[in-house]
């Protein structure tokens, strides 16, 4: 019932987050606070509108101050809309500044944890029951890897998995990144989706990648864990591994119902070099439990020969059985960390396996971040150095797949890396280098 001409002067004393927030509350309070004159004095505080008119005749330009009746002389919202937009542009220009600086062994940005601090960004999942009903969890631990982000959620609170349907996992930003303000759940923000996962059928539909004593691990790519309490078969946290490569990109650009589309790729061709493709790719490898790093390494000059090209595969040898100069041992005891509200946990002989793969020119070729098992083998190692039983790792998807075996060694009681074998889809190797193999 109050006039609108003093809501108006009401609002006009407020910021751009409140303006926001308040334009939330229906839709006259929205349009009310899209109004172009209250913008317009909060753009000109921030940026000053300027124009160039250009006179052909002296080939030479002129900037001047545009008029306040010029200014208004546009469609409702338009100066909200230009405002958010100049704030967003200037704070991906400083992302963009710090992104730029690449790690020459992970051919990855130096600065990713920065650049995410910059953007404010967080991440939340919604779980979506049978009838509609969203249930929104953002209480989250986060663990920074070489070149991966752990992300573990908990609650008291989680609805029980027989009546969910699908998690969808967001990437969540402020609308109006300030660095002078702690960001506030309660502030204008931005969700973009990153992945969704089918729930139902969870336990027959997902790899069972380990179990301790009080909960049971079940994996989704990509790269989703899901821990349910082993007596009530209960959720009871969700984590999950994102590579670093394009994680900006999927948790700030597309839109809160579609998830970002990557610009194709053109491949770069050479029809001279008929082994084109097959050579100088370099490989960075960690193995890690969410918090603790059991294995990083660089494997720089592998290649693949022609005649290893089979059933859809190039075959890239890192650590082979007879190298032994290559052969690695694993740092402390593996096993994936946990963590709720008042209990803790390791799960053994899980981890995560962060694997990326660069190209002869230094791009990301093929990057996973994923929930990994070792599975006990049925042949001993024949190896004179590395008497024990033999275990392996195995992770596949649609662009190719990574094959590990350890040998467990009794006397210093860890586990040692005696094979290592990627094998990467010619599909994939075709589309990137323009090749027919």
């Amino acid at each position: 019932s109050m006039p609108s001409e003093m809501l108006m002067k009401i609002f006009s004393y407020l910021d751009a987050a409140s303006l926001l927030s308040v334009g939330c509350v229906n839709k006259h309070f929205y349009d009310l606070a899209s109004d172009n004159e209250i913008w317009l004095k909060i753009y000109s505080s921030c940026f000053k509108p300027k124009r160039t008119i250009w006179k052909m005749e002296h080939e030479q330009t002129e900037t001047v101050s545009l008029g306040c009746a010029a200014l208004l002389d546009r469609e409702p919202g338009y100066w909200k809309k230009e405002y958010i937009s100049k704030q967003i542009a200037t704070v991906k220009t400083r992302v963009m500044q710090l992104v730029k600086p690449v790690d020459p062994y992970t051919g990855l940005p130096c600065k990713n944890k920065e650049a995410m601090k910059v953007y404010d960004l967080s991440w939340m999942i919604v779980l979506k029951d049978k009838n509609g009903k969203e249930h929104v969890v953002e209480k989250t631990n986060l663990s920074f890897q070489h070149t991966s982000l752990t992300i573990l959620w908990y609650s008291t609170d989680w609805p029980h998995l027989n009546i969910l349907s699908t998690l969808k996992l967001f990437g969540v930003m402020p609308l109006l990144p300030d660095k002078r303000r702690a960001p506030s759940k309660n502030g204008p923000r931005r969700r973009c989706l990153i992945a969704e996962y089918h729930l139902a059928n969870l336990t027959e539909n997902s790899v069972a990648v380990g179990a301790d004593r009080l909960v049971q691990l079940f994996s989704l790519n990509p790269g989703l864990i899901i821990g349910l309490w082993k007596e009530k078969n209960e959720i009871a946290f969700v984590m999950v591994s994102l590579h670093y490569h394009q994680l900006l990109e999927r948790s700030t650009l597309g839109s809160a119902s579609n998830q970002y589309v990557f610009p194709p790729k053109e491949p770069v061709l050479d029809d001279v070099d008929p082994e084109y493709g097959l050579y100088n790719y370099s490989l960075h490898l960690d193995m890690h439990g969410g918090s603790g790093t059991y294995l990083c390494g660089t494997f720089k000059s592998l290649f693949c020969r022609k005649g290893d090209i089979a059933n859809g595969y190039l075959r890239l040898t890192v650590v082979s059985l007879k190298d032994d100069m290559k052969h690695s041992p694993l740092i402390g005891t593996v096993g994936l960390s946990w963590e709720t509200d008042g209990l803790k946990g390791n799960v053994k002989d899980c981890y995560v396996m962060d694997v990326t793969l660069l190209e002869e020119t230094g791009k990301p070729f093929w990057c996973i971040s994923a929930p990994v098992n070792m599975k006990l083998s049925s042949k001993a190692s024949s190896l004179y150095d590395y008497m024990g039983h033999i275990y392996t790792t195995d992770y596949t998807d649609s662009e190719g797949k990574v094959c590990i075996e350890l040998v467990w060694v009794e006397e210093t009681e860890e586990y040692f890396v005696i094979s290592l074998v990627l094998y990467i889809s010619t599909e994939k190797v075709n589309n990137w280098f323009g090749t027919n193999y």
